[in-house]
C-alpha cells in the first residue's frame, strides 16, 4: 500500500485493477525536464551495458538497442519516483526469465529525467511509462498494457514473441487444446483472414492470462455444433462452455469481446483470495455482492447455495464474491466496519463510488438477496454510511476532529470558512504533511470565521462527497449554497494561509519553472475507499 506497511483493503485493489491494471500507479511530471547536465568529462557511446540483466539506455545506443533486439520492452523512469522503485525488482526479474528463454525478448530502461530528448520523442509524462519497441521501429511503439508485476511482464511480451493463437487443425488437436487447461477461448471462422478473425487476434494479443486457439476446418464447426462464426469459451467449471456469435452486420468488437471474456471467465461466485483478486477487479463489474461468513462454520457455509442461486440473474452486472472473515478476508474488514463476529452479512458494493449498502435484516435465500440487489441497482435503497464517534474534546482542539455524524453541522456552517482534511491514518504522505496542518490550526484557532479541520476518511463516509485519494483538501465557504473548493495547491502553512485570507483561491503570482521536478508538493496515496487514480501528481 505504497509503503504504507499495511496490507490490501478491498479498494486499494480497485484503484490499482480497475482503472488501470497496466499501470497499479504512476506518477506524472508536468514537463520532463534534465535533472542536471551531464558531467562533461563522461563521453556515452552506442555500447550495451545491463543492470540486472536489463539494458541501460540512453540517446547514445537506443538505436542500437532497437536495431539488435526485435523486442524491446523499454521502462521510461525517474529515480525518484516510488513506483518506480517499487516496480524495478519485477522488472529485472522478468528481464532475466525473457533473456533465459528467448533472445528475441530483452527488456531496457531509460531515466526519463536524464535523457529528456528520448522522453520527449516517446510522449512520456509520467512514471513509470512503459513501451514495447518491434522490429527497430521507433515511430509507433506499443504502450505496456499488462500488469507490473514480472509475472504479468514475462506473460504479456511471450504472447507478443509468438502466435497470440493457436491454429487447431482438426478434432483431435482441438480437443487436446481444449481439456489443456481450465479455462480457454477458440475461435472458429470460416476465414481467417476476414476482419472479425483479426479483431479476435487482437483481442488474443492482450488477454494474456487466457490461451486462445483458433479454426476454420468444416470438419470442426460441426463437431461443436456450430453454423456462423462464433468465439467459444470453455471452462470446466459451471456452465462448461459460453458461445458469443460473431454478429454478421457489425463484426467482433475487440473491447466488447475482452469484456465478455474477462466476465464469463469467472466463476459465477467468487472467493476472495490472494489468488483471485486480481481477476475480481480486473473484470470492471460495476457492483460486487459480498457474502462475509466464517469458513469454520458449517451453518455460515452452508449460506453459499442461496447466495450461488442468485447470482446467475446479474451475471455481468454484479460480481458475486464470499469472503472468509478469518482468512484472507480479514483484512477488507475495516473497510467496512466490521469485525468477524458480524459474519455471516451481506454487503453490496457500488465500485464507481465505493457506496455500500446493508440489508436492514440479512436474509440469507436467494428470494431475499435477488430483491436486495435488484432494489440496489434501481436506486432504492440508501447507502450504508460509517462514522466514527467523535472525540469528547473535537471541537475545542486548534484541528477540530470531524466524524461523518458531525460533518455537517461544521463543514455547511453558514457563519465559518471551513478548511477540511480528509486523510488516512497509514498514509505517508498524511503523515508528512501533519505538522503544517497542526501549526495552520493553531494560527487560526482564535479566528471565529475561520474553522481547521480534519476527518479519517477511512472510517467515515459522507453522502455526497467522495475522498478519491490522501490527502485530499476542501474548503467550504461561508454562507448558503453548500458550496465546496478542492485545494490543490502546495502543501505547506504559508501557501495554506495565503489560501484562507484571499477567501479560498490563491493570488496569482508570476508563473515559475522548476529546474528539477519537486514531488512534495501534490502527492497523494491511493485511497483505498475510492476509484482513485493511483498517481502521484507533481
Amino acid at each position: 500500500m505504497r509503503g504504507c506497511g499495511t496490507r490490501l483493503v478491498w479498494l486499494l485493489v480497485l484503484a490499482l485493477a480497475w482503472l488501470d491494471p497496466a499501470l497499479g500507479g504512476e506518477e506524472e511530471d508536468g514537463a520532463v525536464v534534465a535533472e542536471e547536465e551531464e558531467d562533461e568529462d563522461e563521453v556515452l557511446s552506442d555500447e550495451l551495458k545491463e543492470e540486472d540483466s536489463v539494458l541501460v539506455l540512453h540517446e547514445h545506443n537506443f538505436a542500437r538497442a532497437l536495431s539488435e533486439h526485435r523486442l524491446l520492452l523499454v521502462e521510461f523512469y525517474a529515480p525518484w519516483c516510488g513506483h518506480c522503485q517499487r516496480l524495478a525488482p519485477a522488472f529485472a526479474q522478468a528481464a532475466a526469465t525473457l533473456r533465459n528463454e528467448s533472445s528475441v525478448v530483452r527488456l531496457g530502461k531509460v531515466d526519463a529525467t536524464a535523457q529528456a530528448a528520448l522522453a520527449s520523442e516517446f510522449g512520456v509524462t509520467s512514471y513509470p511509462t512503459l513501451k514495447l519497441f518491434r522490429d527497430g521501429n521507433r515511430t509507433h511503439p506499443l504502450a505496456y498494457t499488462g500488469r507490473m508485476d514480472a509475472k504479468g511482464i514475462v506473460r504479456w511480451m511471450q504472447r507478443r514473441a509468438s502466435p497470440s493463437a493457436t491454429l487447431l487443425h482438426n478434432a483431435t488437436t482441438a480437443a487436446a487444446f481444449i481439456s489443456s487447461q481450465d479455462l480457454v477461448v477458440v475461435g472458429f471462422f470460416k476465414d481467417l483472414g476476414g476482419e472479425a478473425a483479426q479483431v479476435f487476434y487482437e483481442v488474443a494479443g492482450e488477454v494474456v492470462d487466457m490461451p486462445f486457439g483458433v479454426a476454420e476446418a468444416a470438419e470442426l464447426f460441426q463437431a461443436y455444433g456450430l453454423a456462423a462464426d462464433t468465439v467459444c469459451l470453455f471452462k470446466k467449471f459451471d456452465e462448461g462452455r459460453t458461445d458469443f456469435p460473431v454478429d454478421p452486420a457489425q463484426g467482433l468488437d475487440a473491447a466488447k469481446l475482452t469484456q465478455l471474456l474477462r466476465v464469463h471467465s469467472l466463476e459465477l461466485v467468487m472467493e476472495f483470495t490472494n489468488e483471485t483478486s486480481d481477476q475480481i477487479f480486473g473484470a470492471k463489474i460495476p457492483h460486487h455482492m459480498l457474502l462475509f461468513l466464517n469458513k469454520s462454520s458449517s451453518a455460515q457455509l452452508g449460506l453459499r447455495d442461496g447466495f450461488r442461486a442468485a447470482a446467475g440473474a446479474f451475471r455481468g452486472q454484479v460480481l458475486f464474491v464470499v469472503v472468509d472473515v478469518t482468512g484472507f478476508g480479514a483484512d477488507v474488514l475495516p473497510f467496512f466496519g466490521m469485525t468477524p463476529a458480524d459474519a455471516p452479512t451481506l454487503r453490496l458494493v457500488k465500485m464507481e463510488n465505493n457506496r455500500k449498502y446493508q440489508m436492514e435484516q440479512d436474509a440469507f435465500s436467494d428470494t431475499a438477496i435477488r430483491a436486495f440487489v435488484q432494489a440496489v441497482l434501481d436506486g432504492k435503497v440508501k447507502p450504508h454510511l460509517m462514522s466514527a464517534e467523535p472525540p469528547e474534546d473535537w471541537d475545542t482542539r486548534p484541528v477540530k476532529v470531524l466524524v461523518g455524524k458531525t460533518f455537517e453541522q461544521v463543514a455547511f456552517d453558514e457563519t465559518r470558512n471551513v478548511f477540511v482534511k480528509f486523510y488516512a491514518p497509514w498514509c505517508s504522505h498524511c503523515q508528512e504533511m501533519a505538522a503544517a496542518w497542526e501549526e495552520l490550526g493553531e494560527r487560526y484557532k482564535d479566528h471565529k470565521d475561520i474553522v481547521i479541520a480534519e476527518m479519517d476518511a477511512t472510517a467515515n463516509e459522507l453522502e455526497n462527497i467522495t475522498i478519491r485519494g490522501f490527502p485530499t483538501l476542501h474548503y467550504f465557504p461561508a454562507g448558503p449554497g453548500r458550496k465546496m473548493v478542492e485545494y490543490k495547491s502546495a502543501r505547506d502553512v504559508e501557501t495554506f494561509s495565503k489560501f484562507l485570507e484571499n477567501g479560498g483561491t490563491l493570488p496569482e503570482e508570476p508563473p515559475t519553472v522548476p529546474k528539477t521536478p519537486e514531488n512534495s508538493t501534490g502527492s497523494e496515496e491511493p485511497s483505498p475507499l475510492g476509484t482513485a487514480e493511483s498517481r502521484d501528481e507533481l
